[in-house]
């Protein structure tokens, strides 16, 4: 490889090295949580395997792999490689580099890739100084940031960068990185057997967070033969609310969350809600239940229900945790004082049920489509009475397979928005039967 110069290296080799620089993947395969970003047919995987790169951004969340990718690429590049922190380097630092870089291409026809990590942390004024170098291809730039780059890069930048987003690792992901690094090091004790489905779960899928983690526990143990729970926590003055994410426990929780709002219950609602998200429970999973709890338990008997939790959602989405906890708490106690009906569930079911055994019956002609004259002359929507010419928008007919007796599906409960519905029920109720005696 040609020359490189990297913060990365150091003159003397340290000996205490972190553990998750000890063990930081040196293989594109090993790089965990990221298969559509790194699989062989991606953009970014064809600029690494052939040497050929344009200026792009890595995004992500901590501890996804965005440094450890730039260090794959500078041990492969036969190119010029210097990375900067963006925390620790002033823009006066880079723009010197830059202007070597633009020497070396004059000179050697070669581009430098620099690689900013943070460049989220450059303003927007020092932000403009790659321009100039990007454009005549004296550098190639590699940023890293956690923040999005559409609002914390500049536009003139961004224009000329691809993005590549990272996502937050998974439990699962983060489990196989804390038993790799298990595997690696030579430990004198055994962790119990939940200990490592904890960590992953403390860490909220940053795998340099979990490394340290371990490491601070592996430097705890003195002379214990066996790590449990307890010990976690309190060498890392954690609470212990392991409870068996994605196993039995996880559904317990939920359920108990679930039956205390169906029993109108705000205070144990609260209770399960915060064992959950203490415990490290996705928010957005607890707001996907919330919502169905909407439809299922309230629906039209209180219709803002649903808005409620749709609006909560958004907000899960937009705000993450722990802002997001105050949010969900509104929704929980909404739900729980809300009034209670279960109709539009048991309805949906009934139809559900007529819809498998009668799928084999066809649309009755009279309310089908007839967008052709083929369909029309087939008598496509022959005889079809348009409700809003009628009396009172209403025209009486039968919207049932012919082959089918008409059935009642939802019946509203006495409660909530759902006394209206059933005064207007009873009301089209009426109108039909008048239309029916009149037939």
């Amino acid at each position: 490889m040609s020359e490189q110069i990297s913060l990365f290296e150091e003159k003397v080799k340290p000996t205490n090295i972190p553990l998750a620089e000890k063990i930081r993947p040196t293989k594109i395969e090993e790089i965990m949580g990221q298969p559509e970003l790194l699989n062989e047919k991606s953009q970014l995987r064809n600029m690494i395997a052939h040497d050929n790169y344009s200026s792009f951004i890595l995004w992500g969340p901590p501890g996804t792999g965005k440094t450890t990718i730039a260090r794959l690429i500078e041990q492969r590049t036969e190119s010029r490689f210097i990375s900067f922190s963006a925390v620790l380097a002033s823009i006066k630092d880079v723009k010197k580099v830059m202007k070597e870089a633009e020497y070396n291409l004059r000179a050697q026809n070669k581009s430098t890739i620099l690689f900013v990590d943070e460049i989220h942390r450059f303003n927007k004024s020092q932000q403009d100084a790659f321009l100039h170098y990007i454009e005549s291809g004296a550098v190639i730039l590699i940023g890293a940031t956690t923040e999005n780059p559409s609002f914390e890069v500049i536009p003139a930048l961004l224009s000329r960068c691809n993005v590549f987003v990272l996502k937050q690792l998974s439990d699962d992901d983060v489990e196989k990185i804390i038993s790799r690094a298990i595997d690696e090091i030579n430990i004198d004790f055994k962790f119990c057997d939940k200990c490592i489905p904890y960590l992953a779960e403390l860490c909220g899928g940053d795998a340099r967070k979990a490394l340290n983690y371990l490491e601070t526990i592996i430097n705890n143990v003195a002379d214990k033969k066996q790590v449990d729970i307890n010990f976690i926590s309190n060498i890392l003055s954690r609470k212990a609310m392991f409870y068996d994410k994605d196993r039995e426990e996880h559904y317990n929780v939920i359920s108990a969350l679930h039956k205390s709002l169906r029993g109108s219950d705000p205070q144990a609602g609260l209770y399960w809600l915060a064992r959950m998200l203490e415990a490290g429970e996705d928010p957005l999973y607890v707001a996907r239940r919330l919502v169905r709890f909407a439809s299922e338990d309230i629906g039209l008997a209180d219709p803002n229900a649903l808005l409620q939790a749709i609006a909560v959602k958004d907000t899960v989405h937009f705000l993450g945790m722990p802002e997001a906890n105050v949010a969900l708490t509104q929704l929980v106690v909404y739900l729980a004082t809300a009034p209670k009906s279960n109709s539009l569930y048991t309805a949906y079911k009934k139809a559900a049920k007529d819809a498998r055994q009668t799928s084999h019956l066809g649309v009755p002609l009279q309310i089908r489509n007839a967008p052709t004259n083929l369909m029309k002359e087939l008598d496509y929507g022959k005889g079809y009475k348009y409700d809003h010419e009628a009396k009172d928008a209403y025209s009486y007919q039968k919207c049932f397979p012919d082959k089918m007796k008409e059935k009642k599906y939802y019946n509203p409960s006495k409660f909530g928005f759902e006394k209206e519905i059933k005064k207007r029920l009873n009301w089209w109720d009426g109108l039909k039967k008048k239309d029916e005696e009149n037939l």
